[in-house]
């Protein structure tokens, strides 16, 4: 088993104009590109195996951390039966796991590596081939106004709160499309990242886009089964 991977990630390159970055949601039919007004560029890098090192890793130093916790749900295929028994069971493994006092969930992705479909409606969504952060401060913020009752998200807002994603493989463990991570340690965020708006048709998000840096350190677990999970922070 190889410690160290060499491949090419693709990072993300400022307007050429110097506006604001932008990507439109609702894919092009034919082409299956969202209209963007940046670009992306790819760059050899190597991606540490760190299977047997796991707690070498955590969320409170690296940004994500790994965990055994096998799950008893198995029909990924009914929407109504994730977002009753299978956010019922994450949301008792988050607060194990972080002490958290409350979990609301606001979204949920299933991704499959289909090559060559160029669809990527949200019931066929790919893995995400580029180097990216989910939210941004500012989106992070406007999370909680969106998904939390009016009344209570001043007063929430004054307390600490976090955006965990819980990411698990489904069925058979991820070999042929892994997930690769940055450690937050070696990543600046005033000169890494830039934000990008997320158009949506009725409303708009917003990401971070990070630029290429040499001493950015990538980490994977090799063959992550489905008994085993991954929080990221946001």
């Amino acid at each position: 088993m190889d410690d160290v991977v060499t491949t090419t990630v693709n990072y993300n390159v400022l307007p050429s104009d110097g506006g604001r970055a932008w990507q439109k949601i609702n894919e092009n039919p034919t082409t299956g590109v969202r209209e963007r007004n940046w670009n992306m560029k790819g760059h050899e890098v190597q991606v540490e195996n760190i299977r047997g090192r796991e707690d070498s890793v955590s969320l409170d130093t690296a940004g994500f951390q790994f965990y055994v916790r096998p799950s008893k749900f198995e029909d990924f295929d009914s929407d109504e039966k994730i977002k009753t028994e299978y956010f019922s069971e994450s949301e008792e493994i988050i607060k194990e796991l972080t002490g958290a006092s409350r979990v609301v969930f606001f979204d949920y992705t299933i991704r499959y590596n289909r090559p060559g479909l160029i669809d990527d409606s949200p019931d066929k969504r790919q893995p995400v081939q580029q180097v990216h952060v989910d939210q941004t401060t500012g989106s992070s913020i406007a999370r909680v106004h969106r998904h939390l009752p009016a009344a209570e998200a001043p007063e929430l807002l004054k307390h600490r709160f976090q955006i965990i994603n819980l990411w698990r493989p489904i069925k058979v463990p991820a070999l042929d499309c892994p997930l690769a991570l940055c450690d937050f340690r070696n990543v600046d965020p005033k000169s890494d990242v830039f934000p990008v708006a997320l158009i949506y048709p009725d409303w708009e998000g917003e990401t971070f886009a990070v630029k290429y840096n040499p001493g950015h350190k990538w980490k994977y677990v090799r063959g992550l089964t489905p008994d085993e999970i991954l929080l990221l922070k946001w």
